[in-house]
């Protein structure tokens, strides 16, 4: 199957070509064909349904990697957009070393592309190969102004999005001819159909924990060490190193934090039929018109860094009747500033010396040198401001403005320090319409759900239930409350607070995963009641199931 669906690096760079299913190219007006086909089938069947009755692997999943100070040196690579649609083109940028570390070092590398779904229980499914394309050890980046680490590597690779790749997110599985070590590189494929979900990845909170290359995530300062300031700025364009906390999982190296939080949410959908449709915290910063074509709007896992506009435009939209769980937890905790990064084409341009990536807008306009929106990201505040705990600890800021938004007013709780810390999810409203069928009763626990950040201090909105809550504890012995909550909206619509970042591990346990244990507690892994609360919430936003 993969010898007949690779590509090679000289097809890829051809004018106008897409790389359709089993190597075959077809023309930029096939793939926009192809795209309209879609939105037809999607009106005839779910296309969710129609997708996970292709054959699944679980060859997505790494073997063999090598992490070195969180990322993984011999095979690593990103890529030049968060989300692309079916048509438009991805550049992936790849370096490679010896296990020698040899100079000059070059190397074979290809690039097995997977959807991430479910796919009969497998978790995936492959798409196509790519390469082998030459790579070579490529330049760690120096440290630009407020500890800036941005790659401008040389392209590796350049492929136009095929027409009948769904949206979902895909990974590509990085793998080297001359030792045996693997990596991913991660993008969401996003489309603009009508459909029932939108399921938003969390990354611009993967990337502020990134600390690729060995201590740059937006929690590293220089001294005065401060990690809750404006002081730090961190860059999408490098790649993922190891995640750094609560659960070790090597295997996910490059694909930030998806595999570990949002993958069992991704593959529980999908097995069940649900009409979802996919994209990433930056397509809801941009595109406010494209949360109109859903029911309901889905934050997962790690979803604790946020923009204004994501914020205005999510909060607008419930407010005009869209249905919306957070099925996550320290959500909405950071207002971050967006900017461009720059890239410098190293075959054409000589780069000038002690340029600063950190602003692309001055050098831009140089032959040569491209700028990307929304590639560079740093904190400008709390959302809510600060409570008077944190204030009086003095761990955050200071910022400029002290009047940001409250989060609670769109989720119904929000993040409180203490931030992390572990316990049960305990029923507190056995009679809410949210408990039907799961047999629970009043003080009823699923042990270990809460984790290891959650959310807690219910909002004052009208009609807002209190439908979980209890007490955290973490690894300091402090203590904390959590609250998980359902509002109704303006227009019959619905508003759930999962308030834990651990809610997904309760629907499924994927092949792949790994369950996390922090401050003396974990989940458990998959529960029915889990998996009958979050169906029972969508169906009453009027998510019925099609399978």
């Amino acid at each position: 199957m993969k010898k007949n669906s690779r590509i090679s690096r000289r097809q890829l760079l051809k004018d106008s070509v897409v790389i359709g299913m089993g190597g075959t190219l077809t023309s930029l007006s096939g793939a926009a064909i192809a795209g309209e086909q879609l939105q037809e089938d999607s009106r005839k069947e779910n296309l969710i349904i129609k997708e996970n009755r292709n054959p699944g692997t679980t060859d997505w999943q790494l073997t063999y990697v090598r992490s070195e100070n969180y990322r993984s040196k011999l095979l690593e690579g990103y890529c030049s957009k968060t989300s692309v649609s079916a048509g438009e083109s991805l550049d992936i940028f790849l370096s490679a070393e010896g296990l020698a570390r040899e100079k000059n070092f070059t190397t074979d590398v290809t690039i097995d592309f997977f959807r991430i779904g479910y796919y009969g229980g497998k978790g995936g499914r492959f798409m196509f190969q790519l390469g082998p394309v030459p790579v070579r050890k490529q330049p760690t980046p120096p440290i630009a102004e407020h500890r800036l680490r941005s790659c401008n590597w040389e392209r590796s690779a350049s492929f136009v999005i095929p027409g009948n790749w769904i949206s979902g997110v895909y990974v590509g599985k990085l793998s080297c001819t001359a030792h045996r070590y693997q990596s991913y590189i991660i993008f969401v494929v996003r489309d603009n159909r009508k459909a029932d979900l939108l399921f938003q990845t969390s990354d611009t909170t993967w990337q502020a924990y990134n600390k690729w290359p060995d201590q740059y995530s937006l929690y590293d300062s220089d001294s005065p060490v401060q990690p809750h300031s404006s002081r730090t700025r961190v860059s999408f364009d490098r790649p993922y190193g190891k995640y750094p906390q609560v659960v070790d999982q090597p295997l996910s190296q490059g694909s930030g934090e998806f595999l570990l939080w949002e993958y069992p949410l991704c593959y529980w959908l999908e097995q069940e039929g649900y009409d979802v449709t996919y994209c990433s915290n930056i397509d809801t910063h941009i595109d406010r018109e494209g949360l109109n074509r859903v029911k309901c709007f889905l934050s997962v896992g790690h979803d604790e860094y946020w923009t204004l506009p994501m914020y205005e435009h999510v909060k607008g939209a419930v407010d005009n009747g869209l249905n919306a769980a957070f099925l996550s937890g320290n959500a909405v905790m950071w207002v971050i500033d967006l900017q461009p990064g720059v890239y410098i084409d190293p075959a054409t341009v000589d780069v000038p010396s002690g340029l600063d990536r950190a602003t692309g807008r001055r050098v831009a306009a140089m032959p040569g040198i491209q700028s990307a929106a929304n590639r560079t990201l740093f904190r400008i505040g709390r959302f809510g401001g600060e409570t008077e705990v944190e204030e009086s600890l003095g761990i955050m800021g200071p910022f400029e403005k002290k009047n940001w938004p409250n989060e609670s007013a769109l989720i119904g709780a929000r993040t409180m320090y203490p931030f992390n810390g572990s316990a049960d999810w305990i029923v507190s409203r056995p009679d809410h319409w949210i408990f039907e069928g799961t047999g629970m009763k009043k003080g009823d626990k699923i042990p270990g759900l809460i984790g290891w950040e959650h959310h807690g201090d219910p909002a004052n909105i009208p009609g807002l239930e209190v439908v979980a809550e209890g007490k955290t504890i973490n690894s300091g012995g402090e203590e904390s409350y959590y609250t998980a909550t359902v509002y109704p909206g303006p227009k019959g619509n619905w508003v759930f607070n999962a308030a834990t970042i651990y809610w997904s591990l309760g629907l499924s346990d994927p092949p792949g995963h790994i369950l996390p244990k922090s401050h003396f507690g974990g989940p458990h892994g998959t529960d029915e009641r889990v998996q009958k609360m979050t169906a029972n919430f969508l169906k009453r936003c009027g998510i019925s199931l099609k399978k």
